[in-house]
């Protein structure tokens, strides 16, 4: 898959010869040497990763890593002449997440940039929501929409749902769910898991004959076959 990789910098030799070095790595440069043009293909083009010179006329580096990070979280790494500590400090400060003092390598780039969109893309455990199909499960409010309407689960129907969502394809014996249920409500005491799991199948509209998202294996447990989309 080919990385796009936006550079912001007025320095039109330096951008040609990344432009050049980075298609040997699958980056596709997107290059703009002046902050208005640099905003523009930012909104329109949406690249995966930022380079942001500091030293350019009519708008400087920190002044434009402020602007986006009101409304973007892309990753950033700054490129400047000076390598003062003081500059990398307020760099990350206004919320750079890397920092590369000119000249270097553009090996030394390719590799932070690697590094930085990996670990952006890792830190990522917990979505703020997930899909398969028709069904939407959203983490942060605790719902779930099928086909656009909201499935109005209960807490524990909502958190076994999460639950097994959250593992595709994975394995749950009855013991296994309860043990990481228990202690959320108190209804798991009182309700076996066969009960909760039929009436989270009947708000998801699960047919037993033709089962869209939460399976049965017999005398083993249960498994969510949906794919994510």
């Amino acid at each position: 898959m080919t990385i796009s990789v936006l550079i912001i910098d007025d320095d039109t030799s330096l951008c040609a010869r990344l432009e050049s070095y980075f298609a040997n790595f699958g980056i596709q440069l997107l290059i703009a040497n002046a902050a208005a043009d640099g905003l523009r293909q930012l909104t329109l083009r949406k690249p995966d990763l930022l380079l942001l010179d500091v030293m350019m006329p009519e708008t400087d580096g920190f002044t434009l890593c402020k602007q986006i990070r009101l409304s973007s979280n892309i990753p950033i790494i700054m490129l400047t002449a000076r390598g003062e500590l003081s500059d990398k400090v307020l760099g990350l400060e206004l919320g750079a997440d890397d920092y590369l003092a000119k000249p270097f390598e553009p090996r030394e780039l390719v590799a932070r940039i690697q590094v930085l969109l990996r670990r952006n893309t890792s830190t990522v455990k917990e979505p703020n929501s997930m899909r398969f199909g028709d069904l939407h499960i959203f983490t942060s409010s605790h719902q779930a929409t099928l086909d656009g309407e909201d499935l109005c689960l209960t807490g524990m129907e909502f958190k076994l749902l999460h639950l097994l969502a959250s593992h595709p394809g994975e394995v749950f014996s009855r013991d296994q769910l309860l043990n990481e249920l228990k202690g959320i409500d108190a209804e798991i005491y009182s309700r076996s898991i066969d009960i909760l799991m039929s009436r989270l199948r009947q708000k998801l509209k699960d047919d037993p004959k033709q089962v869209k998202f939460i399976k049965t294996l017999r005398n083993v447990g249960y498994t969510f076959i949906a794919k994510a989309s």
